[in-house]
C-alpha cells in the first residue's frame, strides 16, 4: 500500500502562539519501528493529521523509504550515519525547514536502530527548534523475541529502554506464553518502571502515541538551558551495502545471511523466485515477496550491519 503524505503537507494558517508534539520513535536494530511508524501514517491520512516525518537511516540506501511507499514532502531521510550524535545538525535543519515549508501538526523523528532517544530530544532545547516544538515523547520499540533469548539487551539496547517514556514490547506473536512472559522479566530487569504495552506487528491504539488533545497545550518552557546528557555507552556499528547478484538462488541468498556476527539486513533481491524484501534480525531471516514495484537502484543492494570489533 502506498502513503501519501504530500496530501497532509498543504499549507494552512497557524496560531502563532501554538506548538506542535513531537514524537521520537527508537528501538534496537530490527524491533519494527517502520511497521509502527507505517501504522501511524495510515491514521494520520485517516484523520487528516499533517505529520511530518524525519527518518534516520544507519545505511545509506533509503530503503524504509521504499518501505512507507515514497514518501513526499513532509518526509526527510537523513542517512549514514545517527541523529542523536554526529547528524544532531542535519536534524535541526531538516526539522526547521520542514515547519517552515510543511507546517506539520505534529513531528514524528524515526532514529536508526542504534541511536540513543533521550539524546535525539535534547536537540529540542536547541535554537530555533525550540521556540515552536511542544510536548516530547520517547517511543522505544522492543523486540520480544529478542528479549526471550537474551541476545544484545546490554549497550545500546539497555541505554535505549531506560530512556523511554513509553516501551512496545513488539512481536509477541513469534513466541508461545512462556516466551513472552520471559521476555517482559528480562525487559522489567533492564527497565522497571516505564510503561509496556504489548503488540503484533506494532498494532497499538495510535492515541498513546499522540493524544487527541496533544495539539492544543504551549509545550514546555524550553527558554533556559536543557537537561544534561544522560551517561550511556555508545557502541560503535559498521554498515556495508552487499551488491547481491541478480537471480540468486534463495537457498544460496538465505546461507549467505546466515553469517555469524551480523545484527541485521535488509533490502531487496531479485531472486530465481522473484523480487524478495530481506529482512535480517538476529537468528530469524525473513524473505517476503514484494508486491508493489521496487526502484531499480534499490534491487540487489542489502544494507548489512555488525558492531565494529566484529566486522
Amino acid at each position: 500500500m502506498l502513503y501519501s503524505l504530500r496530501a497532509m503537507s498543504e499549507r494552512t494558517e497557524e496560531q502563532p502562539e501554538r506548538k506542535v508534539p513531537a514524537l521520537v520513535v527508537s528501538g534496537f536494530l530490527g524491533a519494527g519501528k517502520t511497521t509502527l511508524i507505517r501504522r501511524l501514517l495510515d491514521e494520520a491520512v485517516r484523520s487528516g493529521v499533517r505529520v511530518a516525518l524525519v527518518s534516520n537511516e544507519l545505511g545509506a540506501l533509503g530503503i524504509d523509504r521504499a518501505l512507507l511507499g515514497g514518501g513526499g514532502d513532509a518526509y526527510v531521510e537523513i542517512e549514514g550515519g545517527c541523529v542523536c550524535c554526529e547528524l544532531s545538525d542535519d536534524l535541526l535543519e531538516t526539522l526547521q525547514g520542514l515547519r517552515e515549508q510543511v507546517g506539520p501538526d505534529r513531528v514524528v523523528i524515526e532514529t536508526s536502530g542504534v541511536a540513543l532517544p533521550f539524546d535525539t530530544q535534547l536537540n529540542f532545547w536547541r535554537e530555533p527548534v525550540c521556540q515552536w516544538i511542544g510536548d516530547d515523547m520517547a517511543v522505544v520499540v522492543a523486540n520480544a523475541e529478542q528479549l526471550a533469548e537474551g541476545r544484545d539487551l546490554k549497550g545500546t539496547f539497555a541505554d535505549q529502554v531506560t530512556s523511554a517514556d513509553l516501551i512496545i514490547l513488539n512481536k509477541i506473536d513469534l513466541l508461545d506464553a512462556d516466551g513472552v512472559e520471559e521476555a517482559q522479566r528480562r525487559l522489567r530487569e533492564i527497565e522497571p518502571e516505564a510503561p509496556v504495552v504489548l503488540a503484533r506487528q506494532g498494532d497499538i491504539p495510535m492515541d498513546l502515541l499522540f493524544p487527541p488533545d496533544a495539539t492544543q497545550g504551549s509545550g514546555p518552557d524550553r527558554t533556559g538551558p536543557g537537561p544534561e546528557p544522560r551517561p550511556h555507552s555508545h557502541e560503535e556499528f559498521v554498515t556495508e551495502i552487499w551488491s547481491v547478484p541478480q537471480g540468486i538462488a534463495l537457498q544460496e541468498l538465505e546461507s549467505r545471511l546466515a553469517e555469524p556476527g551480523l545484527l541485521r539486513a535488509k533490502g531487496f533481491a531479485q531472486t530465481d523466485a522473484g523480487i524478495r524484501l530481506v529482512q535480517v534480525v538476529g537468528r530469524r531471516i525473513e524473505l517476503h515477496p514484494v508486491e508493489e514495484a521496487v526502484e531499480p537502484d534499490l534491487l540487489d543492494r542489502i544494507v548489512l550491519i555488525r558492531r565494529r570489533n566484529e566486522s
